[in-house]
């Protein structure tokens, strides 16, 4: 297993190595020790969520109040999205970023979002499942998204799937009446650097 950083503090690529023969194949796709060492401190694992979603369909840009916000780890055990990351923490470097990291069924990789990130996905094919490893219950009215679609984000969202066909966009209403970028951070809305930190700092 292989765990990289991203430029983003805060978020990780884990690369399993994958064991394969006739009969298909096997990997080890989280392991305390190698993410502890990583990531400075343990993953407490409070809920496991799961979607199915139709090519085009875009979740996101979702994240909680710090604290405790919720850390994610990411994975997609059946089809493929372009997992995104955004750094939304008022204060950070790196505010107002974005990477990708594309997640499917056949290199297993997974993302993994500490607490006061941004994130949001795309499915790339029809079916796209996503399992999500959270660090704290989902709380709706500590629960807040950004529109994916925000010009001064800036995401650039696929417009084919894997197999190369045209796709639009599939926004829920949630999404698509979520506040931009900018009107988010003049309403205090998003979380601070310094106080992410902070609170991973007491984990």
């Amino acid at each position: 297993m292989e765990i990289t950083q991203l430029a983003i503090d805060g978020a990780f690529v884990v690369t399993p190595k994958l064991l394969g023969d006739s009969r298909g194949l096997f990997a080890e796709v989280f392991k305390l020790p190698e993410f502890t060492a990583a990531a400075g401190h343990a993953f407490d694992l409070k809920q496991i969520n799961c979607s199915v979603s139709a090519a085009g369909t875009i979740r996101g840009i979702h994240y909680a109040e710090v604290p405790p916000s919720q850390a994610k780890y990411i994975m997609c055990p059946k089809g493929a999205i372009l997992d995104i990351v955004v750094d939304i923490r008022v204060g950070s470097p790196t505010f107002g970023k974005w990477e990708s990291v594309l997640l499917d069924d056949v290199d297993r990789r997974a993302i993994y979002l500490s607490e006061g990130l941004g994130h949001a996905f795309c499915a790339l094919e029809d079916g796209s499942t996503v399992v999500y490893l959270c660090s704290e219950p989902y709380t709706p009215a500590r629960e807040h998204s950004i529109n994916p679609l925000d010009p001064t984000i800036g995401v650039v969202w696929p417009t084919v799937d894997r197999a190369g066909n045209p796709m639009a966009p599939l926004l829920s209403d949630r999404d698509t009446a979520a506040p931009s970028f900018l009107e988010a951070e003049a309403t205090g809305m998003l979380p601070t650097y310094a106080e992410a930190k902070a609170f991973i700092a007491t984990l």
